[in-house]
Order: structure tokens, then sequence, then C-alpha cells
């Protein structure tokens, strides 16, 4: 049976790989006790938290888990990085520390449910983060609407000049002419003769 001590961290782990953003393993042979605190430093404002488990734990955690695909990752020294908030923030710190220290490994790791490599890793990490992404995304549609604006400023203006040109070149209501005199219609004859008639009858 197993001891409730190993059964806790099982469940840790468990909860914390169903409960991150993304997940990034890394071999951390070799890294001095300084090295790994800098590193924890490093991702703690990305929302990255590096861990060390044991493999057999942590194997077990991601099979309860249902992430089968992340247990062949798990061999030789692994730390695991949980992420909540931004995964391309958190990769791009892990990248950047294992440039500059290159006995920390990206291994593969986990973005929501999907199993990652670790050139899909490595890819993330060359993604530009949400809030760069969004101000170019802003950016971009920062000059078309600009332009639409304009457009539709120099549509009112020009609609506006033609109406009041076109009131200007209207005759004043004094100055309309009057209206010519013209002889008198069939209507006009028609009543005279029924008059003469009702004469001649009486």
């Amino acid at each position: 049976m197993a001891r409730p001590e190993k059964v806790a961290v099982v469940t840790e782990i468990r909860e914390k790989l169903e409960g991150a953003d993304a997940a990034v393993l890394t071999e951390y042979r070799g890294l001095k006790v300084g090295e790994l605190a800098e590193l924890r430093g490093a991702l703690r404002p990305a929302g990255g938290e590096f861990k060390v488990f044991k493999n057999t734990l942590a194997r077990r955690a991601a099979e309860e888990a249902g992430l089968v695909e992340l247990v062949p990752l798990l061999e030789g020294p692994t730390a695991i990085t949980f992420v909540i908030g931004d995964a391309v923030v958190a990769a791009k710190a892990l990248k950047d520390f294992a440039r500059a220290n290159p006995t920390l490994v990206l291994k593969g790791g986990l973005l929501g449910t999907r199993v990652l490599a670790t050139a899909e890793v490595e890819a993330l990490a060359e993604v530009p983060p949400r809030d760069v992404s969004l101000a170019r995304l802003a950016g971009g549609f920062q000059a078309p609407l600009t332009k639409a604006a304009g457009l539709f400023g120099a549509f009112t203006r020009n609609f506006a000049y033609g109406l009041k040109a076109y009131i200007d070149q209207r005759p004043a209501p004094a100055e309309a002419p009057a209206p010519e005199a013209s002889a008198p219609g069939p209507e006009a004859g028609g009543s005279e003769s029924e008059s003469e008639s009702e004469s001649e009858s009486e």
C-alpha cells in the first residue's frame, strides 16, 4: 500500500497539472542551488512555479490525469514548471535561461491538455507575448479606422457644402415670379353657357 506522503504528492502533481494553463518539463542536471533559485525568480513574474518531483510519482500523477503522452518525458532528473497565466512568457523565460545555462534542457510540455514536443515548446517561446500581440493587433486596426473616419468626415463635409450651395441657388419666396394670366379655359366658358341657358328658360 502506498504511503500517505506519496499519495499526497501524487495528488498535488495531478491537481497542478489539471489546474495549470501550461506546464514545461526540463532536465536540470548540473544546475547549482543558486542557479535554481535564479530560475525560480525569473519564472515568478511569468506565473511559473518550478518544482522538482520524483519521476515515479510524477508518472503516476500524469496517468491519473489522463496525460499518458507525458509519461515518456518523465525520465532522468526532471523538473516541472507549472504555469498559471501566459504560457509564452514562461516558455521564453525558460528558453532564455537555458541559453545562458546549457545544463537546463527543455524536454517538452503541456498546453492545456495538449502534450508538446521540445520543438513546440521552443516555438512557443518565440511567439510574441499576449500584450505585445494585442498592441500589434490594435495598431493594425488603427490605420484603417483612421482612414475610414477621415473619409466619413470628408463625405459629411462635402454633403453639407453641397446642400448649402443648393439652398443658396434656390430663389427666395419673395423673388418667385408671379404666375402669368391665362385665357379662360373651357371650364369658364361652360359656366357662362349654363348661365345663358338658365336666363332663356326663365
